[in-house]
């Protein structure tokens, strides 16, 4: 049954246009609100992967993982220009790594994850063979490495890809249209006076919980902001590598992108006061996680570029590396609120907003 609803989305990110454009495609009539300009803050800012997350499956996350390893392979085909197969190495070094047997494992689970939709055979090198592939890393408790597969992105462009889609199914795309509150029953206020909907969905990302909040509405989760800083360097990357930071369980990524080389990314808990830029302290350690592995040291005077962006992590207690990146939808009467969410698995939370709207739809105003 094609819907008819007149809907709200609240937020140019890639939730929010991922959801404008499923609930466009059933057929309802939808505007999409964006204060700046689309895909200008939190999802243009993330590491340029599309990936099912491979240290996700530590955590008994099978489920989110398969599902991002799908929408993966569905991104790389519907979108080439923006999105490519990748192909990463991912050394094991004596009392850094985890176990080339956990390793392998993990590997091999992910492979059967991703099934049909698969982009290549993982495949495990002795140290010989890995440090003659590979001159760049340093060749001194190598004990060999995998090479696995998974994709990479111009974020920003695929975004708005994804948009153009949107407003060829029908929606009004506002940029520079600040939504400066709502209310539960379908409110909506701008600064040119307010606007009412059947249905609002609140995808505004790290700021969906503020934006209830200042609105005199309860969140049914919180939101955790965690900043994640990224450098660049001016020099090209033959091979994209996946790394532990030493003395930690965390990973970091060193990847080739637009002709450069980018590091990233770092988990630092962030205040809803502070800028949301990269602190000198995450610099360094990406500077010295990246020359632990690398024979060519780098320094504060190679880094041409940082950025930095907030990931909004449903609400969880510890160490943000661990927090979960599910997502959660949440209704309040008219308003739909869009909590957590991973770039790769977008369309399926898109999906998700418009199968709870269609099956539970708000009453006729």
């Amino acid at each position: 049954m094609r819907g008819n609803l007149d809907i709200a989305v609240i937020g140019g990110g890639i939730n929010g246009i991922s959801s404008a454009t499923e609930l466009a495609t059933e057929g309802h009539r939808v505007e999409l609100f964006e204060r700046g300009e689309l895909m200008g803050e939190t999802s243009s800012r993330s590491s340029k992967l599309l990936h099912g997350g491979l240290r996700y499956l530590e955590t008994g996350e099978l489920r989110l993982v398969r599902e991002a390893l799908g929408e993966r392979s569905r991104w790389l085909a519907d979108c080439p220009q923006h999105a490519q197969p990748l192909r990463l190495a991912l050394p094991v070094y004596a009392g850094v790594s985890r176990s080339p047997l956990l390793l392998g494992a993990g590997i091999a689970l992910y492979g059967l994850l991703a099934g049909r939709q698969g982009l290549g055979r993982s495949q495990w090198l002795g140290a010989r063979e890995f440090a003659r592939l590979n001159p760049q890393l340093k060749p001194e408790g190598l004990r060999g490495g995998f090479y696995f597969f998974d994709g990479r992105m111009d974020d920003r462009a695929l975004g708005l890809w994804l948009a153009g889609v949107a407003r060829t199914r029908g929606v009004v795309i506002h940029e520079h249209a600040p939504v400066l509150g709502l209310d539960a029953g379908g409110g909506v206020r701008l600064a040119c006076g307010e606007r009412r909907f059947d249905l609002v969905v609140n995808a505004a990302g790290p700021w969906a919980e503020v934006l209830l909040r200042d609105s005199g509405l309860q969140p049914a989760h919180g939101i955790d902001w965690v900043r994640g800083s990224h450098i660049v360097f001016d020099e090209p990357l033959a091979q994209a590598c996946l790394l532990q930071v030493p003395g930690e369980k965390r990973i970091f990524f060193v990847l080739p992108w637009q002709g450069r080389t980018l590091v990233g990314t770092t988990e630092v808990a962030q205040s809803r006061e502070e800028p949301i830029a990269a602190s000198a302290a995450e610099i360094d350690y990406l500077l010295a996680a990246r020359n632990h592995y690398f024979r060519a040291a780098k320094t504060r005077a190679d880094v041409g570029e940082v950025f930095a962006g907030v990931r909004p992590l449903l609400h969880f207690e510890g160490d943000p590396g661990r927090a979960s990146r599910e997502y959660a939808l949440a209704r309040q009467d008219r308003v739909l609120s869009i909590y957590g969410g991973k770039w790769t698995t977008a369309r399926a939370l898109g999906r998700q907003v418009a199968r709870m709207v269609r099956e539970s739809p708000p009453p006729p105003r």
